[in-house]
């Protein structure tokens, strides 16, 4: 029986807290632990989520040693592990300092030593080791494009690893001979090693896919002449079947299905109908806003008096195409995107979150929207139409009081999105 007191608001966010928790490094890392070696054990790393699994680790093992890369504020305290923190979504000179250092520590192993790579998203912009004739300057320009560009993960990071050293299985090649063991938390729909943190220790099963040329072509990234060429020119990332990779193993530790597999069990609980739309969901964040709005809205219309509230639960990693100036991120735009399309229906409430705590490029994770938002938005001259135009969705939200803020999460397993549809007897005020 649901409770008819139920508060959309609360309910929503403690299912995101639910999904984020069901991802935390120390609740994860240690059964995937084999026994500490009797040989050298080193512990490499890099993404949002990688202090958190270092301090798994240690957890486990006690004081090890190692490099791990996190993002600004994403530090946690190790023994043994040296946390170095840098920039994302766009590399600084402190990530690219700390990768020499990291292609340095595993300079000279044996087989008998076992590295273990904790890698998350994140990893891509943290990794920074630019190729022969790129600076780290195209690095950054060549990331700001791309997140401009709309275009999908696996297209971004054909790029990132044709400009990369460590990128694209590199990382492992540069500690082979030894054991190289990955233990990744997944932040990318589909969950393939080669695509978290643009695989820099998994060989890539696509290495002979789409070129640069096709992908710069197809979604118009415009870089300078200079760089173009430079990737035009790149390796291509190693194959799978790389020697050098004979001794190096991937898993995938916690991924979206299992937050979005924990939330759903919460809202049952609470005798919330759940209709999961899957993990993996991609495309421009205001068009999966509409095709979601209009799902809830028919929804809607099918409740009747007493029935149990229904719950849309998705993941994946939504694009957001910048046409504005504005300061958004995908799970704010589609938040924003969706309150407009179901224009102030008096029972349909969301939240879309990014599970790391960060939307784009906001210190913030997301945003809650419901029957209210609209009204809030003309009580405060907000313009919604005009917010999305600019994609200024952190700023409607945070003048509408709809931001959810959480900071670190110490993990990354993408973009959280539920979408609840109360019955008729449970309709709050319409906006």
């Amino acid at each position: 029986m649901t409770d008819p007191a139920l508060d959309p608001r609360a309910f929503l966010t403690g299912l995101f807290r639910s999904a984020v928790d069901a991802a935390d490094p120390m609740q994860v890392v240690a059964a995937q632990l084999p026994p500490r070696p009797s040989g050298r054990l080193l512990v490499i790393g890099a993404g949002k989520a990688s202090a958190r699994m270092a301090e798994a680790v240690e957890a486990e093992y006690g004081p090890c040693e190692g490099l791990v890369l996190v993002r600004y504020g994403y530090a946690r305290p190790c023994e043994g592990i040296e946390i170095v923190e840098a920039a994302h979504p766009v590399p600084d000179a402190a990530g690219e300092a700390a990768t020499a250092r990291l292609l340095d520590l595993v300079r000279g192993l044996t087989a008998d030593d076992l590295v273990i790579a904790l890698i998350s998203g994140g990893g891509s912009s943290l990794l920074c080791a630019p190729v022969e004739g790129l600076t780290l300057a195209d690095k950054q320009d060549l990331n700001t494009a791309l997140l401009a560009s709309g275009a999908p993960i696996s297209a971004m990071n054909r790029l990132r690893k044709a400009a990369s050293r460590v990128k694209g299985g590199r990382l492992a090649a540069a500690c082979a001979p030894a054991r190289v063991l990955s233990l990744i938390i997944s932040d990318v729909p589909g969950d393939a090693p080669s695509e978290i943190a643009s695989g820099p220790t998994v060989g890539d099963p696509d290495a002979d896919g789409p070129g640069v040329a096709e992908i710069l072509g197809r979604h118009r990234i415009d870089v300078p002449t200079h760089l173009r060429r430079a990737l035009l020119e790149g390796a291509a990332p190693l194959k799978a079947s790389d020697p050098r990779l004979a001794h190096a193993d991937a898993q995938v530790i916690a991924a979206p299905r299992q937050s979005l597999d924990a939330a759903a069990g919460l809202a049952r609980a609470a005798g919330v109908t759940v209709r999961q739309l899957g993990d993996a969901l991609e495309g421009e964040a205001r068009d999966l806003a509409t095709a979601q709005a209009a799902e809830a809205i028919d929804i809607a219309a099918a409740l009747a008096p007493g029935d149990a509230p229904v719950l849309l639960l998705s993941g994946g990693e939504c694009t957001v195409t910048r046409r504005g100036d504005g300061v958004g991120g995908p799970n704010a735009e589609f938040a924003l995107a969706a309150i407009i399309a179901l224009a102030g229906h008096p029972r349909i409430h969301l939240i879309a979150c990014d599970t790391d705590g960060v939307d784009g490029a906001a210190e913030v994770a997301g945003a809650y929207a419901g029957p209210e938002t609209l009204t809030h938005a003309a009580a405060v001259g907000c313009d919604p139409g005009l917010a999305l135009d600019t994609n200024d969705a952190h700023a409607f939200f945070a003048a509408t009081g709809g931001q959810i803020v959480t900071g670190p999460t110490l993990t990354n397993v993408n973009d959280f999105r539920a979408v609840l549809i109360l019955p008729p007897e449970m309709a709050t005020g319409a906006g």
